[in-house]
């Protein structure tokens, strides 16, 4: 017996036609699909069409994904991988620290990492000038490479979604007097400037792994 896929569509709609958008073997055999998949492939991307609504860089690090998890699930480990976040202090809040991002001069940057060993995921949450509102969420996956590359190590997927505060700032009366920018401003960076930080990241956990050193170093503590 077939699974009953699309049934409750096509009951609701009163046909099994497809929908708009859907595109099936039932209903588009790989001669009528193949061209529409083709018109999907071009030599050159504009950078919105890549870059605009989300940005999605990866990577492979030669490193234990458990020991990689661990290192990167500690909120601190931003100050040695990003470019420009630095004096990571906890706040009174739990769990809640408070740091500087260069980028905006004396920009206060607010970050809270929700991590998930058993799928490993490691979301950082945080926004420039206020920790009330965490709405610049950084979304990181730990993949085993020996299930996707058939060699030991990890795959990082690291995505983030534009969300309309990049376009405004919701909170302006949290800002710095004077700064010249906001976080917004660098959307167009992003792609490059993650994948930078990202050959950090791979760098440093690679460096530590390979010379027998702890991924997450005995600096940060027994805490996260």
């Amino acid at each position: 017996m077939p699974l009953p896929a699309l049934d409750d569509i096509a009951a609701h709609r009163g046909t099994a036609d497809p929908i708009d958008d859907v595109i099936r073997i039932e209903t588009s055999p790989r001669e009528k699909a193949t061209p529409i998949i083709m018109e999907m492939m071009r030599s050159v991307y504009p950078h919105d069409a890549v870059f605009g609504e989300f940005c999605t860089v990866n990577s492979y690090v030669d490193c234990p994904p458990g020991e990689l998890f661990a290192y990167m699930a500690d909120t601190r480990s931003l100050e040695e991988w990003t470019y420009s976040l630095r004096g990571f202090t906890p706040t009174e809040e739990p769990g809640l620290w408070q740091a500087f991002d260069r980028l905006g001069s004396q920009t206060q940057i607010f970050t809270r990492t929700v991590a998930n060993e058993d799928a490993m995921t490691v979301d950082y949450h945080c926004a420039w000038d206020q920790g009330r509102h965490l709405w610049m969420v950084y979304l990181m996956r730990i993949v085993d490479a020996q299930k996707v590359f058939d060699k030991p190590g990890s795959v990082v997927l690291w995505t983030n979604c534009h969300h309309p505060f990049y376009d405004r700032n919701p909170y302006p009366d949290a800002a710095p007097p004077q700064r010249p920018v906001w976080v917004g401003d660098f959307w167009d960076m992003f792609g490059p400037g993650h994948l930078l930080e990202l050959k950090n990241l791979k760098a440093i956990a690679e460096y530590r792994h390979r010379n027998g050193l702890p991924v997450r170093p005995s600096w940060m503590g027994a805490t996260r």
